[in-house]
């Protein structure tokens, strides 16, 4: 009781609107690395989530790759974001999707430059040292686009 005196009588509405904020982002962050995640399984040979399910490791680096360059795509577009809240969370949106395709368009560029066969590489049961440049590709693409996005 004593403390809710001690507060400015506007607090407890700021308190709110930035709990509503944080939770608006964090659903657009994770629709976003779903969307990042599909991206990725859409332009790779073969099903993405059954090879990782499986534990082939050349599929769960690459994969884990991937996602934590996405991850740097969506953080940037959110840190970005300006405006009023609705604003924020639409340039979130708007960059975060244009930065996915950036990144899934350059590693496939990248695959596809230095001749890596992506789907002979990720369904093998034996890790490959092809997945270690592609995975290296997905995380540097992804602080370069981030970084683009900034």
């Amino acid at each position: 009781m004593i403390l809710a005196q001690a507060l400015d009588a506007t607090y407890w509405g700021f308190l709110g609107r930035g709990i509503g904020a944080i939770l608006l982002y964090a659903v657009i962050g994770i629709l976003m690395m779903l969307v990042g995640f599909w991206a990725i399984d859409l332009t790779t040979p073969g099903k993405l989530p059954q090879m990782v399910r499986a534990g082939l490791p050349n599929a769960v680096t690459i994969t884990a790759a991937g996602m934590l360059s996405m991850a740097f795509i969506i953080v940037i577009a959110i840190y970005v974001s300006a405006g009023s809240l609705l604003q924020g969370l639409i340039s979130s949106l708007v960059f975060g999707l244009v930065g996915i395709i950036a990144q899934v368009a350059a590693v496939r560029l990248l695959e596809w430059v230095t001749g890596i066969d992506i789907g002979e590489v990720i369904q093998s049961e034996e890790p490959r040292a092809a997945a270690k440049v592609v995975a290296a590709a997905h995380v540097a693409l992804g602080l370069i686009v981030a970084v683009a996005v900034f």
